[in-house]
């Protein structure tokens, strides 16, 4: 991938060069995070159902062939895939409760497949069901799926195609939360090379110094990746040891994956006030 990454990059530059890469679609603009889907059994989507509520998401749609809803709070979309069968199904026995499957908004979904194809990423495709469309997906670093969006071939109808309206049945009040603002990445410290090129080579990004974030047990490694206008931020953190908090999510999840997710919003202070509103219990910050 880093060799063929290189070569594209000179060939845009020098057309006559001697070895010419594969054809590849140049680097994609990724416009932010369309969705995040969760694999969960039913009791633990009735717990993570309740903290969406806390923090004012409503859950508006149900899949129309699939045990799966879509919770929402502006255009943060949550997805929470119980049914049994595909890729969710797989994912939760392997690893439990997960994010298993990231939603990218790209500028061209086929092209995004095209390049990340072309620089070795594998292609991901299950069996579509009645009413379902097929969005084209790749395989991540870690195992789980990257779904991709685009606004130009119909893919972005489908939460209208897909789910049928539903009213929820314990509805809250919305805490101002507006879009996915990053995604946090936990992994080895071994593995951050291979997943920064996975995202640089195919993404319009560009990468942040690495810094290093003190744990009472070690350290652990962090870089940022972000598009230019900061609607796509991703932040990997290489865990060097199993000691550290980011050591025991690999450990306990069974592999590197999606550690936390954060939440856009134009006010902090409301929104923190808008939680403790409906009973959002925080997490315990030492005053260490």
């Amino acid at each position: 991938r880093s060799l063929l990454h290189l070569m594209d990059q000179v060939a845009r530059r020098e057309p006559e060069i001697a070895i010419a890469p594969p054809p590849m679609p140049p680097r994609i603009h990724a416009q932010g995070v369309s969705f995040v889907e969760f694999a969960a059994d039913e009791r633990e989507a009735e717990a993570l159902g309740a903290l969406l509520r806390a923090m004012g998401f409503r859950r508006e749609g149900r899949h129309v062939s699939k045990a799966v809803d879509l919770w929402r709070q502006g255009e943060a979309r949550v997805v929470v895939n119980t049914d049994r069968d595909g890729f969710a199904g797989a994912s939760h026995i392997a690893h439990g409760l997960n994010v298993c499957d990231l939603g990218l908004a790209v500028d061209d979904a086929q092209a995004t497949v095209a390049r990340a194809r072309a620089l070795g990423a594998a292609t991901f495709a299950q069996a579509v069901g009645p009413g379902e469309l097929d969005i084209p997906a790749i395989r991540g670093v870690g195992g789980g799926v990257l779904h991709f969006i685009d606004g130009s071939s119909g893919l972005a109808r489908v939460w209208e195609t897909e789910f049928r309206p539903v009213e929820d049945d314990a509805p809250s009040t919305p805490a101002g939360l507006t879009a996915v603002d990053h995604v946090a990445q936990t992994m080895n410290y071994e593995e951050m090379l291979t997943w920064l090129l996975f995202y640089t080579s195919i993404f319009r990004t560009r990468k942040t110094p690495m810094v290093d974030i003190v744990d009472p047990a070690g350290l652990v490694r962090s870089q940022a990746i972000g598009n230019g206008d900061g609607s796509l931020r991703l932040t990997l953190n290489g865990a060097e040891n199993r000691r550290t908090l980011a050591g025991h999510f690999i450990a306990e999840s069974f592999g590197s994956g999606i550690q936390h997710l954060a939440f856009r919003t134009d006010d902090i202070f409301a929104a923190a006030a808008a939680l403790r509103r409906n009973g959002l219990e925080p997490l315990a910050i030492s005053r260490n």
